[in-house]
């Protein structure tokens, strides 16, 4: 597990590299792979079986506070205590082989140190033995402030810990200045460079009250450091002396420097113009209040206007579209008894509506599925055909023989068809189910258990639907059309011998994948699923209606009474 971390965290940082760079690794790992006589040094990152020695890597707990210009040392240790001398370790920023220091081999290694290291950093070997690694960096920089890595390596396991550098620089004292009159006060400048992070920067009076309104800006040069401008208007001149202090909050060291401000520096105010200026506020307001008025007043007559113009168009379209609703229903009235006449004429006419409907279905190439079948089904021609074994008594068993097609269906329109053979003279069944449905020893056919099935049954030839008692039908027929439409919640079944309609589960919910399904309890019906061959074509009117005035039913008719001639693709 911690030979894939490894190696799963290297070869994502290689992203970045030449492909060449990237096959040096992949040589490295086939070489290790291959024999080798005598003793060798292990390789890092060997696949295999991981070591016994495990150990724990510990860091400091706390953050480790460097000033710029200084040295500081990044200590981290492992427990157990054992001896890291034999290790390899290394440091590293937020990427692996951004390595501050590697120390592998018994020497430090330089080819992946990054560059703004280089020359800077050592290892404190003195406490090696006693399972304890230090990495110090000498003349600390701004850009080494963020967080670090110490990873520790032994054989095929490795840990790691992380750890926190501060890096803090106390800057120059503030320099404080007055640059002049500005408004109705005094503007002081307080400057200061040389600092990092930013240092907070506060302005005090001379007994200790701090002004919350000055700006101020911070810029940092190429070191990284940040130097600082804040800008502060005193406008009472009674205020005295004011401090600038410039604060480093990781160190808590302050710097300050106070200015007196003599209060000749402070403009006088006229009293003039003090009236003056009471005067235009007074006028203004008053201005602005005949304004204010006077747009009130237009404004309600005009929001007045626009509302009993808007009463009388809404009047005037209400009526236009109750007149236009009123045409539309005598058109659409006019319409519907045109397609009732026209579809009541081609029902009386069409012969085979079976075969227009599969214009519109895609024919779906069953197969049975040996896997699914009862162990007394037999399969053949292909997995095209079943019947039941000639061992199994031809009375009602205890249970019922069923067996699923290969391919589930979850969308789109599709149909087969299945020839049937002996089949008034047995008990059988076929239809849909779902994929969950259960058929093991004596179960229930009907739509909430999963199953949409006619079939011959001790009252005959009838459709088990959702009613007490199943519809019985005229005759068993030789030749089923079976069509399914998932997405539209409708399976029906045909005769396909003289196309009449059998039965139809109309308006209902599927949710899983249907198979086609065949169930044999009692007999010596077989059943063949057999190719669909196109019959000449009736026309039929596609967008006519349902009749919803009594016809004649023949002896075809289906469930309920439904004629055999045409209808809706998913309503009989």
């Amino acid at each position: 597990m911690y030979q894939l971390e490894a190696w799963g965290r290297i070869l994502k940082e290689m992203e970045h590299y030449s492909p060449c760079s990237m096959l040096c690794p992949l040589a490295i790992l086939l070489l290790l792979h291959l024999p080798t006589v005598g003793s060798v040094a292990p390789q890092p990152f060997t696949p295999v079986s991981v070591s016994t020695e495990e150990f724990l890597v510990i860091g400091p707990s706390e953050p480790i506070i460097a000033l710029v210009g200084g040295d500081i040392t990044l200590p981290c240790r492992v427990s157990p205590v054992m001896n890291v001398e034999n290790m390899e370790l290394r440091w590293f920023r937020s990427k692996f082989s951004e390595a501050v220091f590697i120390y592998q081999n018994h020497q430090e290694e330089m080819e992946e140190q990054m560059i703004q290291y280089t020359g800077r950093t050592s290892l404190d070997t003195d406490f090696l033995s006693q399972g304890e690694a230090a990495v110090r960096i000498h003349k600390v920089q701004a850009a080494d402030n963020g967080q670090y890595t110490c990873f520790f390596r032994k054989g095929n396991f490795y840990e790691e810990a992380g750890l926190e550098l501060k890096v803090a620089g106390v800057g120059s004292s503030p320099q404080v200045h007055i640059t002049g009159p500005e408004e109705d006060g005094v503007r002081v400048v307080c400057r200061a460079a040389g600092w990092f992070p930013k240092p907070q920067v506060q302005w005090r009076d001379s007994s200790g009250g701090k002004f919350l309104a000055f700006s101020e800006t911070q810029a940092q040069d190429g070191e990284g450091l940040f130097s600082v401008e804040a800008a502060l208007v005193v406008r009472d001149s009674a205020v005295g002396n004011v401090t600038c202090s410039i604060l480093n909050s990781i160190l808590g060291q302050e710097k300050a420097m106070a200015i007196f401000i003599p209060e000749p520096f402070f403009p006088k105010a006229s009293p003039w113009k003090l009236v003056c200026v009471l005067c235009v506020t007074l006028l203004t307001f008053l201005i602005l209040g005949a304004a204010y008025y006077t747009w009130r007043e237009r404004s309600i007559k005009v929001q007045e206007r626009q509302q009993r113009e808007k009463l009388r168009q809404d009047r005037e379209e209400d009526e236009q579209a109750k007149q236009a609703a009123l045409k539309a229903i005598d058109e659409l009235q006019a319409d519907l008894d045109q397609r009732k006449a026209e579809y009541l004429a081609a029902w009386r006419k069409a012969q085979l509506y079976a075969d227009w409907r599969k214009d519109i279905f895609q024919t779906w190439p069953v197969t049975l599925d040996p896997e699914s079948a009862h162990p007394d089904i037999v399969v053949s021609h292909k997995n095209t055909s079943l019947t039941l074994n000639d061992a199994v008594p031809t009375s009602a068993s205890e249970g019922k023989y069923s067996i699923l097609g290969l391919v589930g269906i979850t969308s789109g329109r599709c149909c087969w068809e299945v020839e049937i053979r002996n089949g008034d003279k047995s008990m059988w069944g076929l239809g849909v189910c779902r994929e969950d449905a259960k058929r093991t020893g004596w179960y229930q056919e009907s739509p909430q258990k999963g199953f949409w099935v006619v079939g011959n049954y001790e009252k005959g030839f009838c459709a088990l639907n959702s009613s007490t008692t199943p519809p019985s039908l005229c005759q068993v027929p030789h030749r089923l059309g079976v069509f399914l439409d998932p997405e539209g919640g409708d399976v029906s079944f045909y005769n396909m011998t003289d196309g009449s309609h059998i039965f139809s589960f109309s308006q209902t919910s599927f949710s899983g994948k249907l198979f086609p399904y065949f169930m044999i309890f009692s007999g010596k019906v077989s059943m063949t699923i057999c190719s669909m061959v196109h019959e000449p074509e009736v026309p039929v009117p596609l967008n006519s209606f349902p009749s919803s005035e009594k016809e004649p039913v023949s002896s075809d008719s289906g469930v309920n009474g439904a004629p055999s001639g045409p209808a809706s693709p998913l309503l009989p």
